[in-house]
């Protein structure tokens, strides 16, 4: 969370010299709100571009999602009611994972341009992504584990009230591949999910006929010189 944060911090401090939003682009900061709004949950430049890659990068996504908010009932007592009523779903979001996962890594080898581009890095990514997901699901129709003793561990973490933890392999092998995911998600290409809101592209009001663009840094040099008289 700490890197993430970081990352963040660096990204609203990085300064954006250039008016350069992606047409058609929004006149009004409602509309750039609308338009990053869809671009989140919808992904709709990506479903402008490419269908296949649009249909199994969405399916990954909200399957995640999902998938994220069925594991809060592991972190909450007693569990609000709607973790309770998605859990089924969140189940069924598992093997929707795991499936575009498989079309995201397949197009990284049958389509050329894109496997030109592929460094070993992205399949890594895919690869960590896709075996968290093999182990979650394993530990459900393979090998059981204690749910019971795992949302104990959990919530005496959260109050210092140390718990055993099981020690199923699935669930170590799960648990580690998450620890490492978390420690290479700020320095990695899967930063782009808080990285989306800070692109220029994306976030900028297409006014730069009626109003002069200036980045932060460079107003403060322009007022320097005006109060030298230069």
């Amino acid at each position: 969370m700490l890197g993430v944060a970081w990352k963040c911090w660096v990204y609203a401090r990085t300064p954006q010299p250039l008016k350069i939003p992606i047409p058609p682009a929004p006149t009004t900061r409602r509309g750039v709100v609308l338009r990053m709004f869809l671009e989140v949950t919808l992904f709709r430049a990506l479903f402008r571009s490419s269908k296949w890659t649009w249909l199994f990068g969405w399916m990954f996504h909200v399957a995640l999602l999902l998938v994220l908010l069925r594991h809060l009932r592991y972190f909450t007592e007693p569990v609000w009611g709607w973790v309770a009523l998605i859990q089924p779903f969140g189940i069924y979001a598992g093997f929707a994972m795991l499936a575009g996962l498989g079309g995201l890594w397949a197009r990284r080898f049958l389509v050329d341009r894109v496997r030109y581009i592929s460094s070993p890095s992205d399949h890594l990514m895919l690869a960590l992504l896709a075996a968290i997901a093999a182990s979650g699901l394993a530990m459900k129709y393979v090998a059981h584990t204690d749910i019971v003793a795992l949302k104990a561990f959990f919530l005496g973490l959260m109050t210092f009230d140390w718990k055993e933890l099981p020690a199923d392999p699935a669930l170590l092998v799960h648990l580690t591949l998450v620890a490492v995911l978390m420690i290479v998600f700020p320095v990695s290409k899967l930063l782009h999910a808080p990285g989306v809101f800070f692109s220029p592209s994306l976030n900028q009001v297409d006014d730069a006929r009626e109003r002069r663009h200036a980045a932060g840094w460079s107003a403060k040099i322009v007022h320097v010189k005006r109060a030298s008289g230069v």
